[in-house]
Formats: C-alpha cells, structure tokens, sequence
C-alpha cells in the first residue's frame, strides 16, 4: 500500500520539485504525493484523506500558518505525523511546532537527501504508531504501549537538545566565518598596501634628504616650520610606525586564519587535522572571558601540548567541544572566585590546564581539560551528561553542552568523555578519541 504524504507549502514551485525528485517512488506506487498552499487547503485535503501517514509543512503561510495547523491536527485522533519546515533563524517558531506535537523538522533551503531521510524515519514512525492502535485493546500491550510512549518522549527531548543546540553552533560558527571574511578583504587590502607606502615614504624621506643637503642653512619660513613639526622625530619615527602596522596587520590576519580554523563550515565530512589548532582557535575565540574584570582577576591557561600526529575526525564539531567544556570551566572559576579570600586568590590563582597525549598503544589521543575550581558533587557528576541538567539558574544554562559533546565524541567519533572531579580538588574532563576512524559514525542532526 503506498505511503501518502501531503505536502503543506505556499511555494508554487515545490509541487514539481518534490515531485520530479521522488517520480521513482511515485511510479513504482510507493509513496502517493498531496499537496496544498495554506494550513485551510491542509485541512480539505486531510477530509477528502484520512488516512493520510504523514504531513510536510512550512511554517510562515498565508490565510493559516503552520503553528495554527498543528494545533488543529492535535485535536484530530489520527494515526499521522507532521514535520515542519523553517529557516535556522525561525528558531522560535520551530520550538513551538516541536512543543505542539510535530515529530521532526527540517531547515530551509530544503535538502532533498535530508527530506528523503526524514519521510523515511517518519513513515517508519507512522507505521509503528498504527501497529499499536491495533494492537491497543490488548492488556498485555498497555506496558509495552506505556514504553513505547516514554521512549517517544525521551526521543523528543533529545530532538530538541539537538536543534537547540545545533542551531546555537551553526549560528555561531557562521557569524565567526562571516566577521573573518569581512575582516580578511580590508587586511588584504592594507598588507597588499602597506610595502608601497613604506616604499612611497622613504623616497619621500630621500628627497627630503637631498633638499637639506642643496639648500643650507635653510630659510627662516622653513626653519620655523622644522621646529613645529619636529621634523627630525618625525624623520626617526615614522619608519618605526609603518613597522609596527605591519606587526598588527600580521596579527589580524593570524587571528582571521585561527577565526577560519574555529568555524571550518566546509569541513562536515572526517578530515585529519591538527588537534592543537582547534584547541587554540577555540582559547582565541573565548579569549576575553579570560581576560581580568572588576569582579575576578584574569584566568590563567597553561597549555602543554605533546607531539601528536593528524588525527581523523570532525573538526568543527570537535571545536564545538572544546568550547562547550572550556566555557564550563570558565563558569565554574567565576563562582569559585565568588567565594575566595584575597589570600586565596594570591595563593592560588584561577588557572585552566590543557593538555594532550598520546595512549600507549598509540592509536588514541587524549585531551585533558582541568580547572582548579571548586569541583563538582558526586551527585551532580552523574547527571551531567543528561540532556537539559544543569546547575545554573534560570535563564543562564541549558544543560545542552556537555550532552551534545558527548554524543559527539562517543557516538560520533567512538570516544570517550569522562569527567573526574571531587568537592574542592577542581574538575578535569578526559576527552579520548581514535586517530584513525575506522567505523562509520552517525551524523548527530
């Protein structure tokens, strides 16, 4: 029996996409294609269709949007699911459809290989969940049924986990891309530049060189006009300016390479890179949240680095890592400092230790990442990896961090991520991961 999904969107043109994309499932009667502009025409054809499996809809529609749909599916008992469609920036709307019951989502410009996935997850869905209307009746189901329920629930916690927090790291590995482009174009400009200015100004100098020379003593008009300008400073310092723009010109444009290195936005497949260079990219990009401030002094970072070969992995998703743990540290150095004497911190000044090596076998590299903050519970130390478990108050945490970063060293790369931390001995995370990839890895989407 073929499969039938409408699709709910006010462009006129994804009727013949999506069509001439999925002709081969349509011919050989797999899947049967609907389709409407507006939330109203949704509705019709739900009418003339009830058995409908599954819905595909945008969000922003005219005459009934998306949101509004959903909640009048909600009210209908049919065995059917809904995947919304929206744009990255449209975060909010996208956790209200999430919150409204909608199974999944996909972001706009829509890719089809991605859509294909996702029809195929949420069909499988549609057909276990009518499996179980059918079977519902039955006692013996009611436990399995109350499972199935909890399990479908954990698998929408961890649906939002993940688009919250993949959302929050495009949107910042694209804004560090975008300011190192923006920035990159004028530096080139300048640096481009910079040597024939020098070149331009010591010419400039020469032939000033040459005027003293025929023309001594000079004129009191000029005399007077030396004397303002300072000229003889002036000749001694102005080669002296032009190097040290030069030296921060060359630092700009190490900063836009290490801006680059944080974001590798081409890089979503395994690639073997420099660990050591997503480690510093990612100090770089935290760099003023170490910094001293009224409140805490600076924190220190005491890199010791080993000599470690490429290793195989996801670099950006690797640098999301490091973030989210670095940035856990800092947080936790902030309120120990909190409850510090001025002894203490003169003492024991707030410091973050990085360090990797290599296992003994020599097939795995670690990543050490230690804090000599207050430290953490036992209590709290076993929950830190669950979706949603924080510590922070309201409104400052999401407990997102750490559980993404562990699906993406251990689910991802076949890891491991531990932390070891005991009440006033600081905390340290462990970050293993193999070399060489040699299994596939799910993509965490």
């Amino acid at each position: 029996m073929s499969a039938k999904i409408l699709f709910v969107d006010d462009e006129r043109d994804l009727e013949s996409l999506v069509s001439q994309r999925f002709r081969k499932k349509i011919r050989a009667e797999e899947w049967q294609l609907f389709f409407a502009h507006n939330g109203v025409q949704a509705l019709e054809k739900l009418e003339e269709h009830p058995d409908l499996d599954m819905i595909v809809t945008d969000i922003n529609m005219p005459e009934m949007d998306g949101l509004t749909l959903l909640s009048k599916l909600n009210q209908i008992d049919l065995p059917l699911k809904t995947v919304v469609v929206s744009a990255y920036g449209d975060m909010t709307n996208i956790r209200k459809a999430m919150n409204f019951g909608a199974f999944d989502f996909l972001t706009k410009p829509i890719d089809f290989q991605d859509l294909e996935i996702t029809i195929n997850k949420t069909l499988r869905e549609v057909q276990q969940l009518k499996e179980n209307q059918r079977l519902r009746q039955s006692e013996a189901w009611a436990k399995e049924q109350a499972q199935h329920l909890q399990h479908c629930l954990q698998d929408l916690k961890k649906t939002q986990a993940k688009l919250i927090q993949t959302a929050k790291m495009s949107s910042l590995g694209q804004v560090v891309a975008g300011i190192a482009h923006e920035i990159n174009n004028p530096v080139n400009f300048i640096y481009g530049n910079i040597s024939h200015v020098s070149d331009y100004i010591q010419d400039l100098l020469n032939l000033l060189h040459l005027y003293q020379q025929q023309y001594t003593p000079p004129t009191s008009e000029i005399q007077t006009e030396m004397e303002a300008i300072d000229l003889e400073f002036l000749i001694a310092d102005l080669p002296k300016i032009l190097v040290s723009m030069k030296g921060g010109v060359d630092r700009i444009q190490k900063i836009v390479l290490s801006l680059r290195n944080f974001s590798r936005l081409d890089e979503a497949n395994i690639k073997s890179v420099d660990i050591h260079e997503g480690i510093k990219s990612s100090l770089l990009i935290l760099h003023n949240r170490f910094q001293a401030r009224a409140a805490r002094p600076e924190i220190q970072v005491i890199e010791e680095y080993s000599n470690l070969p490429l290793v195989e992995c996801y670099a950006g998703e690797l640098n999301q890592v490091f973030i989210n743990i670095i940035s856990n540290s800092i947080d936790a150095l902030n309120e120990y400092h909190k409850q510090r004497s001025l002894d203490d911190i003169l003492a024991c000044p707030l410091a973050i230790t990085i360090r990797t090596f290599l296992l003994e076998e020599k097939s795995r590299v670690v990543i050490q990442i230690r804090d000599n903050g207050v430290g953490i519970t036992a209590e709290v130390k076993d929950r830190i990896f669950e979706p949603f478990f924080t510590t922070k108050p309201v409104g400052e945490g999401t407990g997102l961090g750490l559980y993404i970063s562990y699906q993406i060293i251990q689910d991802k790369h076949g890891g491991a991520l531990n932390c070891f931390s005991e009440v006033g001995q600081g905390a340290e995370f462990w970050i293993e991961i193999p070399i060489r990839q040699t299994r596939a890895t799910p993509h965490l989407s």
